[in-house]
């Protein structure tokens, strides 16, 4: 039997996704991997399932696997790419979607122009959440890496991150401090590197190392966590243009219990079909 996907970016932040409700698999940690890979696979950052919703008030459910096979909790760029997915593959004629994830229910709008806005609900600022490990929330931490100190905010937009102010992202140390970052002891769940630069009150430029993946060319929730870690530092105005390798994402954020609103494209690059069978001897 065969598996229908597609292939679709949000920002060059790549992405398989599936439909899970008309087709049927179980999809091990193994499969994903021999999905993941470029030059035996599909290739992609992440893979994104659709599913029936287990809950009345919602229209669909989403799960997220990282190109290593670990499962995460929420994706920006990925939830934008869902919502046009479900509209190409008639699996709805809404513009407005409830969407059921691991840490909760985002509410997805296609616009006029194709470009989805996402409803990532509030940013979760108390360190047990996040999960991080300190003595009481603040709006900055000092982290030390490798026997350096450095300040930095901790967000969570559904998934863990840490945000580092930085000059010039362009010279930003991603390869060396990403993983250092990533799998610090005092993120017991690993956590998404944001390297921020401010550059007015309105934009910012942004790299992400995202756990379990690597450095993007964007992350969703990496730009609406470097946001909110700005505001809270006194930086940024409300509503932010954030500048990432692979384009552009406009981030609002009132402050408080305001819910975090991200807009931007989504894309689809080709649809194909795989035999299951080649993925049931990957998870031999």
């Amino acid at each position: 039997m065969q598996l229908e996907f597609s292939k679709m970016h949000g920002l060059g932040n790549d992405f398989m996704v599936i439909d899970l409700i008309s087709q049927r698999f179980h999809l091990h940690p193994s499969a994903v991997r021999k999905l993941a890979d470029p030059h035996f696979g599909v290739g992609f950052d992440q893979l994104l399932i659709v599913e029936a919703p287990t809950r009345p008030d919602v229209d669909f459910r989403y799960r997220v696997f990282n190109a290593d096979g670990s499962e995460v909790a929420q994706c920006g760029n990925g939830a934008r790419c869902f919502a046009r997915f479900v509209r190409d593959r008639r699996l709805t004629r809404k513009n407005r979607l409830h969407v059921e994830t691991q840490s909760g229910v985002i509410v997805l709008q296609i616009q006029d122009d194709q470009r989805v806005t996402v409803d990532m609900g509030p940013a979760r600022l108390d360190p047990e959440v996040i999960p991080f490990h300190a003595p009481q929330r603040a709006p900055t931490y000092e982290l030390l890496v490798a026997g350096e100190a450095f300040e930095v905010g901790a967000v969570s937009m559904g998934n863990p991150h840490v945000v580092l102010n930085v000059a010039d992202v362009d010279e930003a140390d991603v390869a060396r401090l990403g993983p250092l970052l990533e799998q610090h002891e005092r993120f017991p769940q690993r956590v998404n590197v944001g390297f921020m630069q401010v550059v007015d009150r309105r934009t910012l430029r942004l790299r992400v190392y995202e756990r379990g993946t690597g450095e993007t060319l964007a992350c969703g929730t990496g730009a609406c966590a470097a946001v909110v870690s700005g505001r809270l530092r006194g930086w940024l105005d409300e509503e932010v243009r954030v500048v990432l390798p692979g384009g552009e994402l406009d981030i609002s954020w009132a402050g408080g219990d305001a819910h975090v609103m991200m807009t931007g494209p989504a894309t689809r690059v080709f649809d194909g079909v795989i035999r299951q069978s080649d993925l049931l001897s990957a998870q031999e």
